[in-house]
């Protein structure tokens, strides 16, 4: 049983280098077919946001729940120790390569100069900041554009997104399945139980968790601290 809803949980503190603007923070990209949400934890900060409505900056302090659909351009700016708690749609897409990063054209033109630029190599430090600044440096001259009021861009910059990932819709389909599908079935399951007056699925109830990584990993926006959602376990306890 996944997490509810077919969702996944991460924690992200965001990063603190500057950027080639000098603003400091995360690599805008966009998410394909997944929706997500932040729920800042602590700090401060603003989330950029670029879609077909414009640009726009949000600020970000504890409390705040901002989510974004498909297609959103985003990028986290940390003001000061900004911490997110990450909720995404889709369990399981989203780390099948849902999202996209606003590379320049060229290095979108195939999916093998697009890994080649994503990629982060081992025992290099300065990794994340090359691919985070180039894909600061588009996502300024996509911004610039819509502020002008030319969403030709952007545009484009959308159909280069859906080439990328087309050859892993199979996968992501087999994914669907197991993860939201399987979950609204199983919905629709009980309502008709419910309906007849069956409660014998409440007899199956229990308690799952899935502990955090022992590591924590190298995310677009920063340091992610992740949960095996997908493979959940038993929680020990008192009883």
């Amino acid at each position: 049983m996944t997490f509810p809803g077919g969702t996944s949980i991460s924690r992200l503190t965001v990063y603190t280098g500057r950027c080639v603007d000098g603003l400091a923070g995360g690599t805008p990209h966009l998410h394909t077919a997944s929706t997500e949400a932040y729920v800042v934890t602590g700090g401060t900060g603003a989330l950029q946001t670029l879609d077909a409505s414009g640009f726009r900056e949000i600020p970000l302090e504890h409390g705040s729940l901002i989510w974004f659909t498909p297609g959103v351009i985003h990028r986290a700016v940390n003001h000061g120790d900004l911490r997110v708690l990450v909720v995404m749609s889709n369990a399981g897409l989203p780390e099948a390569g849902d999202a996209v990063m606003t590379f320049p054209p060229d290095v979108l033109a195939t999916p093998e100069s697009y890994a080649a630029a994503a990629v982060l190599p081992a025992k290099d430090d300065d990794a994340v900041a090359r691919r985070r600044d180039l894909a600061v440096g588009e996502f300024l001259r996509l911004r610039d554009a819509a502020i002008r009021g030319d969403l030709a861009p952007l545009h484009a910059f959308y159909d280069a997104a859906a080439r990328l990932v087309r050859g892993r819709i199979p996968q992501w389909r087999e994914i669907w399945q197991a993860t939201v599908a399987a979950q609204t079935a199983r919905t629709a399951e009980m309502l008709n139980n419910l309906d007849a007056g069956d409660g014998s699925h409440l007899r199956e109830g229990g308690v799952l968790g899935a502990p955090r990584s022992e590591t924590d990993g190298w995310g677009m926006c920063g340091r992610l601290g992740t949960h095996d959602v997908r493979n959940p376990d038993t929680p020990g306890g008192s009883q």
